[in-house]
């Protein structure tokens, strides 16, 4: 048993020293920004609800910034494409954290929704950019981990963002004489992500790109592969949409969910997100070496399928801790295998595709949390969190069924009809 962990251990180490130099500046950048995102995501939330706005808002702003990335996610692609991969991830960078500050900086309603859509457009850019760039910059034996590992370093970072958020208001409203849950104290901290999110580009200025030919660039590439491959296409996007409808119900939500449904403060809620971020952290580091011995669509329909009762017991639990441990195993399970399945799709389609598939696949993401929010918004006004946990409970059962039907099926009917090959849909163990 040791010495097998030992082995296993001993081949996880190979996979990440053969990270090439650009991927480990990506890295780098990664870190730092996950955790300036961790401070963000708990604090936000709590900072508009302390300027005297309601939840209402709150799923009305996340939908601005969704539907803003779900709008301009194929331009985005083509601009990716356009600017390179280097300029392309600046660039976001820069747009979000002016973004952030500008929030605290002038708070009225209109700049926060306009804030919203301006940092929106760049996550959008970021995301489409983010995929093909990882792709390019690892070869096919270290990919796997290199997707998996970036992932799963920004969770442990934004664990410790979520740890220090939770103080964070306290430490800013001492500073300022005034109280931890006042504009004041949530504002002061969201400037220092603004702050932490400006260091976060410096890892990027030292990316060295290769100079694109001509013909990697044209934009008639991506939009060709999508009239030959519709079906295919449709295949890899819909699952991921039925499951940011049901994401975009709750997840905006949680901390005012822990802090409405069971009377959590900041630092709970805060050391609890950090315990999430923790949990989901080591669950996409673990992923990889699952998905050689399983498979990677195993590996999503497994985890994700797994995670339903967690999420059953995180939103309907009378006592806290039971909430509390189910809202770990749940982050933990829904989200190890996102990176595996991104590695998965970009390597369905051609180079010359990638970003434009990146941004279809961006698109069903934002499609979700661009409509769900608001929906739960008025619901949790009207009836409280129960109808916005039932309707992600239903849509991720459906989202898991569908991985099942378009890719892990296929992948059995595949093994059946040709024993002798191996399947293009399941790895096998090395």
């Amino acid at each position: 048993m040791i010495a097998s962990l030992g082995r296993g251990m001993k081949d996880y180490a190979e996979h990440l020293v053969a990270f090439k130099p650009n991927a480990r500046l990506y890295l780098l950048y990664a870190i730092i920004a996950g955790a300036a995102v961790g401070i963000f995501r708990l604090l936000f939330n709590f900072y508009v609800l302390s300027l005297g706005f309601d939840q209402k808002l709150l799923g009305n702003l996340v939908t601005t910034s969704s539907i803003t990335a779900l709008i301009v996610a194929l331009p985005m692609g083509y601009l990716a494409d356009r600017l390179g991969r280097k300029a392309s991830l600046l660039l976001s960078g820069v747009i979000i954290c002016l973004s952030v500050a500008m929030m605290v900086i002038w708070p009225a309603t209109g700049n926060l929704y306009a804030m919203n859509i301006l940092s929106g457009a760049a996550q959008s850019l970021a995301g489409v950019t983010m995929s093909p760039f990882l792709m390019e910059n690892s070869s096919e034996r270290e990919r796997t981990y290199l997707f998996s590992f970036s992932a799963g370093m920004q969770m442990v970072s934004a664990s410790l963002g979520n740890w220090v958020g939770g103080y964070l208001p306290s430490w800013v409203g001492s500073l300022r004489s005034v109280g931890a849950q006042s504009y004041q104290a949530y504002g002061g901290s969201i400037l220092v992500v603004a702050v932490a999110l400006g260091l976060s580009i410096l890892p990027l200025l030292l990316i060295r790109m290769p100079r694109l030919a001509r013909a990697e660039r044209t934009v008639f590439a991506p939009f060709s592969y999508a009239a030959k491959n519709p079906k295919k296409l449709t295949q890899l996007v819909l699952p991921m949409l039925i499951t940011s409808l049901g994401a975009g119900l709750i997840m905006p939500f949680m901390n005012v969910f822990f802090r409405v449904q069971y009377h959590q403060s900041d630092q709970v809620i805060g050391v609890m997100f950090a315990w999430g971020s923790l949990a989901m952290g080591l669950g996409l580091l673990v992923a990889p070496p699952l998905a050689d011995r399983l498979g990677k669509i195993q590996i999503v329909v497994i985890t994700q399928g797994i995670s339903i009762p967690f999420l059953i017991l995180l939103g309907f639990s009378p006592l806290f801790w039971i909430s509390a441990v189910a809202y770990y195993i749940r982050v933990a399970l829904m989200n190890m295998s996102a990176p595996v399945y991104q590695t998965f799709v970009m390597e369905q389609v051609e180079p010359s595709s990638r970003a434009m598939v990146a941004s279809l696949v961006s698109m069903s993401w934002n499609f979700g949390w661009a409509i769900s929010p608001t929906i739960s918004g008025m619901l949790q006004v009207r009836y409280g969190f129960g109808p916005p946990f039932l309707g992600t409970i239903v849509l991720y059962i459906i989202s898991v069924f569908l991985y099942w039907l378009f890719w892990w099926r296929r992948a059995l009917v595949v093994e059946a009809a040709s024993p002798p090959k191996s399947s293009p849909f399941r790895e096998r163990a090395g």
